[in-house]
């Protein structure tokens, strides 16, 4: 859309400077970009007398306005008045007519810019100080963006209050998201307070940065400045636990910052104190944390001999990194030797394996190599003889930035499709840095992250929290001596639960699975052994047990026969839950209880048709929509189809609807179905998803079977489940209570436009689509 004030202002820089040796003009469509920030740059220049002009609004620039005194009313030179009055109209303000005039209402504009950025009143006057000038030629924002968090933006301006006029510092974005920019504020905030001399304020983690957190140790109870800067940096670490908390930018450390720096300690495999001690203020300041941690993993590129690899295991170390294989032409010899898996192994070490062939630039990543690399890494990894479901990291080892993404994304689309081509005995996972890890993640739904922390300075690991789905962070390259044989090592921390390697080779079978099919075996014989009842749907019952067997389940599918319950348990079973897999074609832990609970709601109940909803998309994928709806309206995003796109069923992120969530309801409607239409028993179905191939077509298949296989079938049913009128009374009710539980008063779906609500179903339908066609091999 034009901007009319916007194409004015692109006229008249152009029309007055374009004679100007070292102008370069922008294109005149009234949008604002950088293009014409730095246009409006390098004319200020011009009229402060600079000969070589720059887009950058740098030292020379900012200390030649500086000395030439502050912007006010009565300015003689009305270009550089106009110049400000371009300024705020391409930032979104009131600047009044161009006309070079320091009108009421251009300083209205200047007025309403610094009560965003929150500079103090008293300071600022009726005039334009150098560093705000600054500040007003660039693409920051100042206003709150959508999808951004109000407790950033808090931090942000506190930020900005705090420091703007220290002489290192620079006025900074007040939108509400974290970056790069805001992360390096942040630390020249506590390098101030640290009594480090401005002039060496860098925003850089460096020994004295590090003595004085050391020595500033916070914790429940304390409060002060320290605790502001405590808790802003744990609020730019996003919702960084399982939980999918946000932590509060305050000033006192309450019992809430303590229970989130809590999980957040627990998510980052750091010690659980509750305290800002130093270990933590390093996790939350740069991707390494604090290097000398304890770690018990790591890689390297050398050859991991019998004698290395009992060093290894003496100094605490469980697992070491290597390489698959290495391109043609390499001379690094990085492969895994002949002999080494046996030494590994033998000296109690786990090995993870690595995929790179260059991987350094933009150009080595597109779909045709991905494919090829895919392939490539089966056909090693099979030759080796890695086990089923073992988790292969393929490396972007370059600082990437978020314009190399789609590309990035391709290539792990590519490797995906190539494993998958192979029958899906091996899991993708990606090797990068933070942001790497979470695009690829999101893009690609790549399960497992090795974060290439120890790289601080890429882009990537700068403003970008720890990626939900991270198993391993490398954070310290050292020389490892084992006796006089000494070579590079880099220490790797790695998150309890995850991903740990594997501990052998040449195991037949998919161990996990088929651990899990037995079990499904023993329950449905046991059923049969009973005697009584249909031995599927006592199955169901069984396996759904305990957490989807309480009162409430019960009033709306109906009583459990405990009888059997005792019965199996007699003969030795357990609880489903207790044998979580790792899903064959994505790789996540798939629940069975919460998947059997899904299965159970459709027997029950049955296939509502399109456009319809009944109790069993309750127990299914709708009560997981209507969850996540919740977790939307309790957001500071006020599009949901940007909520739906950065948070749905995404591997790296925390959520309510889980990728996992969501195959667990797929296969669970899958399984009932199959068994509501035909002589077969839980055992066939579940073992032609799991083995034998259905996992692969499981996305396609169940948009086909519950939706019509058209995205207008999603969303109408979609919308029967959250807002039509059902003729069920009891579910009624109880969707309307949980809804509103989940739900801020007057966010319901029933108080929220039409519009909104299509953008709500319209996301769900493009993330389904988005699986399904990674399911489609190119």
């Amino acid at each position: 859309m034009v901007d009319e004030m916007v194409l004015q202002a692109q006229k008249w820089v152009n029309a007055t400077y374009k004679s100007v040796a070292g102008y370069n003009a922008v294109t005149e469509d009234g949008k604002t970009g950088w293009s014409t920030m730095y246009s409006l740059t390098r004319a200020l220049q011009h009229e402060l007398g600079i000969t070589v002009l720059s887009n950058a609004f740098g030292p020379t620039t900012l200390s030649t306005l500086a000395a030439r005194g502050d912007i006010k009313v009565g300015e003689p030179n009305k270009n550089i008045v106009k110049i400000i009055q371009c300024g705020l109209w391409c930032k979104g303000y009131t600047g009044g007519a161009i006309d070079g005039e320091m009108s009421n209402a251009t300083l209205f504009g200047f007025k309403t810019m610094m009560e965003d950025i929150d500079l103090p009143p008293e300071k600022i006057g009726p005039f334009l100080p150098a560093k705000v000038f600054k500040a007003l030629l660039t693409m920051d924002a100042y206003k709150f963006q959508s999808g951004g968090l109000e407790q950033i933006r808090l931090m942000q301006r506190w930020l900005n209050r705090m420091y703007w006029e220290k002489s290192t510092f620079f006025i900074g974005p007040c939108d509400g998201f974290f970056s790069r920019d805001v992360q390096q504020a942040l630390m020249k905030g506590i390098q101030y307070e640290s009594g480090i001399p401005e002039g060496s304020a860098n925003g850089v983690f460096g020994p004295a940065t590090e003595a004085s957190l050391r020595n500033h140790v916070l914790a429940e109870g304390d409060s002060g400045t320290w605790v502001q800067l405590f808790s802003a940096a744990c609020v730019g670490n996003g919702p960084s636990n399982t939980s999918g908390d946000i932590a509060s930018f305050s000033y006192e450390f309450g019992p809430k910052l303590a229970s989130w720096v809590r999980k957040f300690q627990s998510f980052s495999a750091i010690g659980e104190t509750g305290k800002a001690d130093f270990d933590t203020w390093a996790q939350l300041l740069v991707s390494y944390g604090n290097p000398d941690r304890f770690a018990d993993c790591c890689d390297t590129r050398f050859t991991i001999t019998s004698s290395r690899a009992k060093a290894l295991y003496a100094a605490k170390f469980r697992a070491v990194g290597r390489y698959l294989d290495e391109p043609a032409g390499s001379t690094l010899n990085k492969e895994i030797q002949p002999g080494e898996l046996d030494a590994i192994f033998s000296a109690g070490l786990n090995v993870i394996p690595i995929w790179q062939y260059d991987a350094r630039k933009l150009a080595d990543f597109s779909y045709p190599n991905g494919f090829s690399h895919g392939r490539k890494a089966h056909e090693r990894a099979e030759g080796y003889g890695f086990n089923r479901s073992t988790v292969i990291y393929f490396a972007v080892d370059y600082d990437a930035t978020q314009a190399d993404m789609d590309k990035i994304v391709d290539y792990f689309i590519g490797v995906n499709d190539a494993l998958k081509s192979n029958g899906s005995k091996y899991i993708t996972g990606v090797y990068g840095s933070r942001n790497v890890c979470a695009s690829v993640s999101a893009g690609a739904y790549v399960p497992y992250a090795y974060v290439s922390g120890m790289s601080y300075g890429f882009s990537g690991n700068l403003g970008f929290p720890l990626p939900q789905n991270w198993a391993f962070n490398q954070i310290k390259e050292f020389d490892f001596s084992a006796g006089a044989d000494t070579f590079a090592l880099d220490r790797v921390a790695r998150r309890p639960g995850s991903d740990f390697g594997q501990s052998s080779v040449n195991q037949s079978g998919s161990a996990s699975v088929d651990e899990f099919m037995t079990y499904v075996q023993k329950v449905y014989d046991a059923a049969v052994a009973y005697g009584k009842g249909n031995a599927n749907e006592l199955s169901l019952q069984f396996m759904r047990w305990d957490k989807y067997t309480d009162s409430r389940w019960a009033a709306l599918f109906g009583d459990v026969d405990s009888a059997f319950f005792q019965f199996a348990r007699d003969r030795g079973l357990g609880r489903s839950r207790d044998l979580a897999y790792l899903d064959p074609s994505m790789g996540g832990t798939i629940n069975p209880d919460h998947l059997i609970a899904s299965a159970a709601g459709y027997f029950l109940k049955g296939n509502a048709g399109v456009g319809n909803a009944n109790r069993a998309d309750l127990a299914s994928w709708g009560g997981d929509l209507l969850t996540f709806y919740g977790e939307w309206s309790r957001s500071d995003n006020a599009s949901p189809l940007d909520f739906c796109q950065k948070t749905l069923a995404r591997p790296d992120v925390a959520s309510t609807f889980s990728l996992e969530d969501l195959i667990e309801d797929i296969d669970g409607f899958t399984v009932a179905t199959a068994l509501k239409a035909g002589s077969t028993n839980i055992v066939t179905e579940l073992r032609k998803i799991l083995l034998g191939g259905g996992h692969m077509t499981r996305f396609s298949d169940f948009k086909a079977a519950r939706f019509g296989n058209t995205t207008d079938g999603v969303k109408k049913t979609a919308k029967a489940f959250l807002e039509d009128q059902i003729d069920d009374t009891l579910l009624s009710k109880t969707r309307a209570l949980l809804i509103q539980r989940n739900c801020p008063l007057l966010k319901e779906p029933w108080n929220e436009p039409d519009s909104v609500m299509d953008e709500f179903y319209r996301g769900f339908a493009e993330v389904l689509q988005r699986l399904i066609d990674q399911e489609v091999t190119r």
